[in-house]
């Protein structure tokens, strides 16, 4: 693997998982530069340019020392890089595990089959609907992950349809977050409760802890 193929990455950090089957867990994560969409809630838009050159071997230095085995490549849109492949094929063979947070528009087949996908289906609220890859969901495995990122109960009554049209809770895990600030989250739990979903609910942990701030 060439591991002086460069990334504009715009940081990596230190936190705990907020989000996924993984929330709590101390994980180190790799945010890339840049994104083709322009979700309406978007909280890195601070991703979208700038950043530094590293290469997959600076990365890996960099990483060791937070002494974790979770490493989370996150944007932006990470795939949006073609040598995001590359990044994540290395850091499966240095044995970390690693998930992939990806927008769900770009084609993720190329992926390496031990990173973990976890995969937004964007709603109207977002803006971005018409940017669902559907074809991605045949490369979805058991160990992925889909999330719909709701701004109301507009988006949540969307949500159920198109599990249920596209039988998206034989998949692979489906998790529903509230959009911070925006969507309140016990609306969102009596909803689940409601409807009976096969669904896990979650509320970003990081921003409980410690609200928007940068790095965390």
């Amino acid at each position: 693997m060439p591991k002086t193929t460069t990334l504009r990455v715009s940081e990596v950090f230190f936190s705990l998982q907020g989000e996924s089957s993984r929330i709590g867990l101390p994980t180190v994560f790799i945010r890339l530069t840049g994104c083709p969409l322009r979700c309406g809630y978007c909280d890195t838009a601070y991703a979208f340019s700038g950043g530094e050159n590293k290469s997959i071997a600076a990365i890996l230095t960099q990483i060791v020392d937070y002494e974790t085995h979770y490493v989370t490549v996150t944007g932006g849109e990470p795939l949006a890089q073609k040598a995001c492949l590359e990044l994540l094929a290395a850091l499966c063979d240095a044995k970390y595990f690693v998930s992939l947070e990806t927008s769900g528009a770009l084609d993720v087949s190329n992926v390496d089959p031990r990173v973990s996908k976890v995969m937004d289906v964007k709603t109207p609220g977002s803006g971005e609907v018409t940017k669902n890859n559907w074809s991605n969901l045949i490369h979805l495995t058991a160990q992925d992950e889909l999330k719909f990122v709701l701004c109301d109960e507009t988006d949540y009554q969307w949500a159920v349809q198109t599990i249920k049209q596209r039988n998206l809770d034989q998949i692979c895990p489906i998790l529903f977050s509230p959009v911070h600030g925006k969507l309140d989250p016990t609306s969102l739990a009596n909803w689940v409760l409601r409807d009976k979903l096969p669904v896990r609910m979650q509320i970003q942990l990081h921003k409980l802890l410690w609200d928007d701030e940068p790095g965390r």
